[in-house]
């Protein structure tokens, strides 16, 4: 997985709303479980320090990982991973 690093918490089912599903379709999101794969392996670069280190602790804790990407300068999605590891979804932030 991403860069070689092991994922860090199961994913679930992986889902995205009718947002983020418009925007592949369209081909602004392409390929979208590319920020999936950075979301599990821990990559949050794009989140604040505070944001990074719920997500460790929440690793540990089986509680909510968030991640956010700036894909392009119009466009950020999340990828929210359960606690109970149930399902993965992709979101857009007007969709949160």
């Amino acid at each position: 997985m991403g860069n070689g690093r092991a994922p860090l918490f199961a994913l679930g089912r992986i889902v995205m709303t009718q947002g983020v599903d418009a925007l592949v379709q369209a081909g602004v999101i392409d390929p979208p479980l590319l920020y999936v794969l950075l979301h599990v392996v821990g990559d949050w670069s794009e989140m604040s320090f505070e944001d990074r280190r719920h997500n460790l602790q929440a690793v540990l804790d089986e509680d909510r990982i968030v991640s956010a990407f700036q894909v392009t300068d119009a466009v950020k999605i999340y990828v929210i991973t359960e606690g109970d590891r149930s399902v993965t979804t992709l979101l857009l932030p007007s969709e949160y």
